[in-house]
C-alpha cells in the first residue's frame, strides 16, 4: 500500500500530511463505506482540530452524517463505533513526535480496517473517484460528549473490579498529556486504587514527556513510584492504546516481559496466539510451555488483526495477541489495543504478588534497540541494500515476512524500516546484554558504511 503503512497514514502535520490529503482519505472512505453515519475523533495533538474538520467536510460531501466526539483515546472510539454500528476516522500519530499527526480507520464492528479494505480506500485516493452529494443531500454534524465516560464505563464492567480493589493498590500514571488524561485516572479510581499522576494534563505540545513510552521519556514515573511507594507505574502513548509499566521498586518492565506475564495466565494448549515478526522468546518459551500455537505477521497492529479474524474463521480460540511494545490485544473482550484496559489486566496479576515478582520469570533477555534516520527514498534504498547484503553474508536463519529477522539460535536481530516514521529499525535480543549489543551493532555499522 501506498498511502496507508503498518497503523494508517502518518506525517508531519502540514508537510508530509496536509488537510487536503486528510479530505481525500475521508472522501475516500466516505465512498467505500455502505454507511449512512460516522464518527471523528482526535488525540491531544494541536494539528487535530484541524485535521478533524478537513476529515468531517469529505465524509459530509459523501453523504454521511458526522458524530464529533472530540478528543478522546483510540479504544474509546472503537467502542463508540462498536456499540452504535458505524464506522469511524480517528486523527491520531499514537506515539509519534508531536509534530506529526496521523489517520486510522475503524469499521462499524469497532476494529482498525483489514488491509483490503484499506486497499479500495486507497485505491479511491489515488484516482480520485469519489461519492459526491448535492446540496440537499450532504451530512448533518451531531457532537457526541459521553463517548470517553461510557467507555469508562464499560471498562469497570469488564476486569475483576473486587479482586483489584481488596488488592488497595496505588498506581502511579503517567497518560504523556495524550488521550489517556481524559479516562485512566477516573477508571483506575473506580476500580479501587490509589491513583497518582504525572503528565496528566491533556496538551498537544506534549511539555512533560515524548508520546512514546519508552524507557528514556518515563524517567519521572519511575521517580513517582518511588516517590509514592505505588505498586505499579503505568504509563501510555499519545493514544493510549498502549501501556507499559514500572514495577514497585521503580524499574522498567520490558514490554515483552509483561506481555508474557499476561499471555501465561490467558493460554492453554487449545489456544493460539498472534505476534509480530520481532516477538521475544519470553512470549515463544510460554508458548512452548503451555503448548498454544504461536502465529507471526508483520509488524503492525493491522496485520496482527487481520491474522487473528483468520484464526478465528478457522474456528481457534485467540485469548491474547500482541507486540512487546505495550499493544497487547484481549480479542474477547475487543479486538483493539486498549491501553487502560491492558492496565488493569496487569492489576489483576498484581493485586495478590508484587509486580517484580510477577515478571521475574521472564527477565532472563536483553534487548537492544536501535534507530538510524534517513532523509531521502535513495538514503532509504542504500540502507536496505546494505541489509540485503548483511542478510547475504550471515549463517543465520533468515525470515522476511517483514524485513529480515536472523535468528542464530542463542540470539536474534531484526532490521527493517518503519512504517510510520523515516526510519530503518534494528532490533535484537541474547540472553546477554553484550550479545544483543554486539547483534545490533553490527548491523548497524553495515548499514552506515552504506551511507
Amino acid at each position: 500500500m501506498k498511502v496507508f503503512g503498518s497503523s494508517g497514514a502518518r506525517g508531519v502535520a502540514g508537510r508530509d500530511l496536509t488537510p487536503e490529503f486528510v479530505l481525500q482519505v475521508a472522501r475516500a472512505a466516505g465512498t467505500v463505506w455502505e454507511a449512512d453515519r460516522a464518527a471523528v475523533a482526535t488525540d491531544t495533538r494541536t494539528t487535530g482540530q484541524l485535521f478533524a474538520d478537513a476529515t468531517a467536510a469529505g465524509l459530509a460531501s459523501a453523504g454521511l452524517d458526522i458524530d464529533r466526539l472530540g478528543q478522546t483515546p483510540t479504544p474509546a472510539v472503537a467502542h463508540y463505533c462498536e456499540r452504535e454500528g458505524v464506522p469511524g476516522i480517528l486523527l491520531t500519530a499514537s506515539h509519534n513526535p508531536p509534530e506529526y499527526n496521523g489517520v486510522k480507520l475503524i469499521g462499524a464492528d469497532g476494529v482498525e480496517l483489514s488491509v483490503e479494505i484499506l486497499e479500495r480506500i486507497e485505491d479511491r485516493v489515488l484516482t480520485e473517484e469519489f461519492d459526491t452529494e448535492t446540496w440537499a443531500s450532504v451530512g448533518e454534524t451531531t457532537h457526541i460528549e459521553t463517548a470517553t465516560s461510557d467507555y469508562v464505563d464499560s471498562l469497570v464492567e469488564a476486569v475483576d473490579r473486587e479482586k483489584i480493589a481488596d488488592a488497595d493498590l496505588t498506581v502511579a500514571l503517567d497518560p504523556g498529556h495524550g488521550a489517556g488524561t481524559f479516562a485512566s485516572p477516573e477508571f483506575y479510581r473506580r476500580l479501587g486504587c490509589r491513583v497518582v499522576t504525572v503528565n496528566a494534563q491533556p496538551d498537544g505540545h506534549f511539555p512533560g514527556r515524548l508520546p512514546e513510552p519508552v524507557p528514556e521519556n518515563l524517567e519521572d514515573l519511575g521517580r513517582l513510584v518511588g516517590a509514592t511507594d505505588a505498586d505499579i507505574g503505568i504509563a501510555h502513548d499519545g493514544d493510549a492504546d498502549r501501556s507499559v509499566f514500572f514495577d514497585e521498586t521503580g524499574r522498567f518492565i520490558n514490554g515483552d516481559a509483561s506481555l508474557a506475564a499476561l499471555a501465561e495466565t490467558e493460554l492453554t494448549g487449545s489456544d493460539s496466539t498472534v505476534a509480530a515478526v520481532n516477538v521475544s522468546q519470553r512470549l515463544v518459551d510460554v508458548c512452548d510451555r503451555v503448548g498454544a500455537d504461536l502465529e507471526l505477521t508483520p509488524i503492525g497492529a493491522t496485520h496482527i488483526i487481520t491474522r487473528v479474524k483468520e484464526l478465528w474463521a478457522e474456528g481457534r480460540s485467540v485469548p491474547i495477541a500482541g507486540e512487546g511494545n505495550g499493544g497487547v490485544f484481549f480479542p474477547n473482550h475487543r479486538l483493539v489495543r486498549d491501553g487502560p484496559y491492558i492496565g488493569a489486566k496487569f492489576l489483576e496479576l498484581i493485586a495478590e504478588t508484587p509486580a517484580s515478582e510477577v515478571v521475574a520469570p521472564y527477565q532472563d533477555y536483553h534487548n537492544e534497540r536501535i534507530n538510524l534516520t534517513y532523509e531521502s527514498e535513495a538514503e532509504l534504498q542504500a540502507l536496505l541494500d546494505a541489509a540485503t547484503d548483511y542478510v547475504g553474508d550471515s549463517d543465520a536463519e533468515v525470515t522476511t515476512i517483514d524485513g529480515y529477522r536472523l535468528d542464530y539460535g542463542d540470539a536474534w536481530v531484526l532490521v527493517r524500516p518503519s512504517g510510520t516514521e523515516p526510519k530503518v529499525r534494528i532490533a535484537s535480543e541474547a540472553t546477554s546484554p553484550s550479545r544483543a549489543t554486539e547483534l545490533a551493532k553490527d548491523v548497524e555499522a553495515a548499514l552506515e558504511a552504506a551511507r
